[in-house]
């Protein structure tokens, strides 16, 4: 699944710098991850930077894009293609 971020951003901008396909975005008043972009960091890391980073421990898998690990792979050489 790809990873949201809840009300309880604090908006520190950590999250955003980690992210290696750049599927973070600032927005207000919480930031925002494009779930075309996330892939929970399959193929980049073993686990999400962004979570690891995080504060406050405010982004969570995303309930409404619910994705096997065999679909992210997919979307990360989707991404890497794009580059």
């Amino acid at each position: 699944m790809a990873l949201m971020i809840t009300d309880e951003c604090i908006a520190c901008d950590a999250c955003r710098e980690e992210c290696p396909n750049e599927a973070i975005e600032e927005s207000d008043p919480v930031y925002f991850i494009d779930t075309d972009r996330c892939t929970e960091c399959v193929g980049h890391y073993d686990e999400p930077s962004c979570v690891a980073v995080c504060p406050v421990d405010c982004i969570i898998s995303d309930p409404n894009a619910v994705e096997s690990v065999d679909e992210l792979r997919y979307k990360f050489e989707q991404l890497q293609d794009e580059e």
